[in-house]
């Protein structure tokens, strides 16, 4: 099989890739010059005044004279430049607002130039040259890639700048003449406000071509859920691809469907061998519909590890590329490499410091540059960069694990104060997943997804494990699971092992919930406004108590 297109894309990117790679050796030079170019771009700007970037004239004076900030530090500003006034983050018009999915606290608005898209899209071809580097090496085949990614704006400021989230945005601003050549769906199916008709008409064009090479999803949990819809729905999509019709039950703006309706076109043989395969393996899976997937790019490090058990399932050992490691403000790195978590640090797009866990608690600590942090050491980490940020603290925690060169290997592990203590143990998201994972291995459980809560006792609290399974599970095995939880959990954070000795927290108790609770969680969330089906993200881990109180509890077992 081969796809001329894609053939010279790939070219392009893995040109674009290994040119970043022999920059490497010029790392220190290339993130002082980044900086001088920002400061010097900036200096005239309202903020840029403010901050007094004319003055600044090395490394060592701005990390001395800018003071490490938050969002908030920025807020008045950006949200001054979304009203379409000038000259006040940037010299350069704003093209979009990058609006955060608001899953860890309030929802950000990030200004976006020209020169910011530039940067982001510049790491992503980046870490799609390491992609298709792999899939040379591999001798992996080359094909249509498939995503259901929400392309819409949410809205426009009152100056008449579209914001919306980030993959969106990129998706728009990155759409060519070349889109519907290289992607198995149309631009248009992505502008389909509801997440089940969006991911059927995605499906439906996807399923159309055996080959397709490609299946990319922000996160792991929207690749599963795209799976489920294909298995659910399987008879009506290959009724549709026998006729060349919609399925009317699908809800799409007249024309919506007009237009779709008039892309799509009967694919007879395909629908009979694809009803074939449904008879013979009793479902529809990706794995079967397109036996010739050569990767899957989806989100990895933190949280997202754990919806990886599931993947085997689904998609047979077809590898996973993890894209980058990126959130609204900035692209922080990309991937090198199949199946693995660190990223190489984006040193084009940020300059970037990083403050070590000992100044963690000091309100102006001091900070390293890339080359000077260590291998296996947790750090928090700062950017600055051409959408305004100066010295931000991100608020993500990150492990370096491994360099290239003067430039670290780094992998996002949690979110810094996304932390559940009962008595200050400061339980992380990567804790969790860690301890989940395990349990998984040892007891092969069918867990669809889980959060850790904290009991309502105040005086001798104690974690609740709410998990929803796709099976049953014994009471005897139960309780086994439960044991094995507070023991690998003692294992990985020793200050919930030390306090747990000491009694000053209690056993845990594990609740398992009906199955459909955590999508309908996540739906709630929707209907309250805290983004759209792709960017929903929920915690494995919440200091909410009441969280899950109005789910459905089937049982629950204390030790």
């Amino acid at each position: 099989m081969s796809h001329p297109l894609l053939s010279l894309v790939a070219i392009g990117a893995r040109w674009q890739q290994r040119a970043f790679l022999r920059k490497l050796p010029q790392s220190i030079q290339r993130q002082e010059q980044f900086l001088r170019s920002l400061l010097s771009h900036h200096q005239s700007t309202e903020l840029g005044q403010a901050l007094q970037l004319a003055h600044i004239s090395s490394i060592d004076q701005f990390r001395q004279d800018v003071p490490i900030g938050s969002y908030s530090s920025y807020q008045p500003y950006f949200e001054r430049a979304a009203t379409g006034a000038q000259n006040v983050v940037s010299p350069e018009p704003l093209i979009h607002l990058n609006l955060s999915s608001g899953s860890t606290g309030q929802q950000k608005l990030i200004p976006i130039t020209q020169r910011a898209q530039r940067q982001r899209a510049y790491a992503n071809q980046v870490a799609m040259g390491f992609a298709f580097e792999q899939v040379r090496q591999r001798r992996l085949p080359l094909g249509p890639v498939l995503a259901t990614t929400a392309a819409q704006p949410l809205g426009q400021t009152s100056g008449g700048i579209p914001y919306g989230h980030v993959s969106g945005n990129q998706l728009r601003a990155s759409r060519s003449l070349l889109f519907n050549r290289i992607f198995a769906q149309p631009f248009e199916a992505l502008l389909i406000a509801n997440s089940l008709a969006r991911n059927y008409l995605c499906l439906l064009f996807a399923l159309q071509n055996p080959d397709l090479a490609v299946i990319a999803a922000n996160f792991p949990l929207i690749a599963l859920q795209l799976c489920q819809i294909l298995e659910k729905h399987a008879e009506s999509l290959i009724e549709d691809l026998e006729i060349g019709e919609i399925a009317d039950w699908i809800k799409l703006e007249p024309e919506m469907r007009r237009s779709l309706g008039r892309r799509f076109k009967p694919t007879p043989h395909r629908a009979k061998q694809l009803r074939q395969i449904l008879r013979s393996q009793g479902r529809l899976l990706p794995r079967f519909a397109w036996p010739h997937l050569a990767f899957l790019v989806t989100a990895k490090g933190g949280p997202s590890n754990f919806y990886f058990e599931q993947f085997a399932e689904y998609f047979g050992e077809v590898p996973i590329f993890g894209g980058t490691y990126a959130a609204s403000e900035a692209v922080f790195g990309s991937h090198w490499n199949f199946n693995t978590d660190g990223t190489l640090l984006a040193i084009e797009s940020n300059f970037y410091e990083f403050v070590p866990a000992d100044q963690w608690d000091i309100s102006q600590p001091k900070t390293l540059l890339p080359h000077e942090v260590t291998v296996g050491e947790l750090y928090r980490i700062l950017i600055t960069n051409y959408s305004g940020f100066y010295r931000y603290d991100v608020g993500d925690v990150v492990e370096v694990t491994g360099f290239r060169g003067n430039v670290p290997l780094i992998a996002f592990r949690y979110r810094r104060g996304g932390t559940l203590s009962a008595i200050s143990e400061k339980t992380t998201e990567y804790h969790a997943v860690q301890v989940m994972t395990a349990l998984q291995a040892k007891f092969s459980l069918p867990v669809e997804d889980f959060c850790i809560t904290l009991s309502q006792e105040m005086l001798l609290p104690y974690y609740i494990l709410n998990i929803e399974l796709a099976g049953d599970l014994e009471a005897a095995e139960a309780a086994a699971v439960l044991q094995a939880f507070d023991q690998q959990l003692g294992v990985v954070n020793s200050s919930y092992r030390l306090k747990r000795e000491n009694h000053d927290i209690a056993a845990p108790q594990l609740n398992v919930l009906k199955p459909g609770s955590f999508y309908q969680l996540r739906q709630n969330q929707l209907a309250a406004g805290q983004g759209d089906d792709t960017q929903v993200k929920l915690p494995h881990i919440s200091r909410d108590r009441a969280l899950l109180s109005e789910t459905q509890i089937i049982w629950q077992l204390r030790l």
